[in-house]
Parts: C-alpha cells; sequence; structure tokens
C-alpha cells in the first residue's frame, strides 16, 4: 500500500514542471514520510517467528541446539563462526530457504515473510540467549 502511494505521488509530481534535480530530493522525501525508507530491509516479526520456529525448526533446534551437528548450534558464537556470511538477518535468511548440508531448504515450504520472522527470531534469541 505504501509503495502504490508513494508510485501515485511520484507519477503526479513528473506531470508538473520540476526541476529533475528536485524530483529525486521529492522522491527521497516522499519515500521517507511513508516509511519506505526507515523500514529495515529484513525487518521480521520475532514473535510471529517463534511460534513458526517452534512448530518447524524445534525438532532438530530446540533450545537454539543442534541435534544433527552439535558444534553448529543457533548460539550467538557458533552463529558468528559457522554461519555463511555471519551472524545476520540476512544470512539467517539464506541458510533457511536454501538448506545446507543436512539441513532441508524451507524456502518451498515457507513463505518469504514466515523465513524473515524466523530470522528475526533467531538473531534476537541468539543474542538475548537461548532458554
Amino acid at each position: 500500500m505504501k509503495l502504490a502511494i508513494f508510485a501515485t505521488l511520484l507519477a503526479t509530481a513528473s506531470a508538473f514542471s520540476i526541476n529533475k534535480a528536485d524530483v529525486g530530493k521529492a522522491a527521497a522525501a516522499g519515500a521517507f514520510a511513508f516509511g519506505v525508507a526507515i523500514s529495515p530491509a529484513n525487518a521480521g516479526n520475532v514473535d510471529n517467528g517463534e511460534q513458526i520456529f517452534n512448530a518447524n525448526c524445534a525438532a532438530c533446534h530446540a533450545g537454539g541446539q543442534n541435534v544433527i551437528m552439535p558444534e553448529k548450534t543457533l548460539e550467538k558464537e557458533a552463529l558468528d563462526q559457522y554461519l555463511a556470511g555471519g551472524r545476520s538477518e540476512k544470512s539467517v535468511i539464506t541458510q533457511v530457504t536454501n538448506g545446507k548440508n543436512a539441513m532441508p531448504a524451507f524456502g518451498g515450504r515457507l513463505d518469504d515473510e514466515a523465513i524473515a520472522d524466523v530470522a528475526a527470531y533467531v538473531i534476537k534469541t541468539s543474542e538475548a540467549g537461548w532458554d
């Protein structure tokens, strides 16, 4: 919805005689005003991520552990050491989507939003510490 409003504003602005340099500034201001520029790229819903994690990931990763490869946990230090790309939501999204080694790909089972939510949950919980 925000993107549609922004596109409409931008199209309307271009119909008027405006200096091209000003259009770029207006587009940036419009994006900021509608929250496009201030939304983090991979901001997932942590609470929803916890529910999805418990339903899809906890069989192997309960409590942030790993029953298949015990050294590759979801603890902060292990994510820093073993996760391709380091400990970030983007890296978790890639791992969950594509799978790796014994971990299956969830890209065909979960939609992008659900995977982003799981990534947000994993990163936040790794920073706070798993129970």
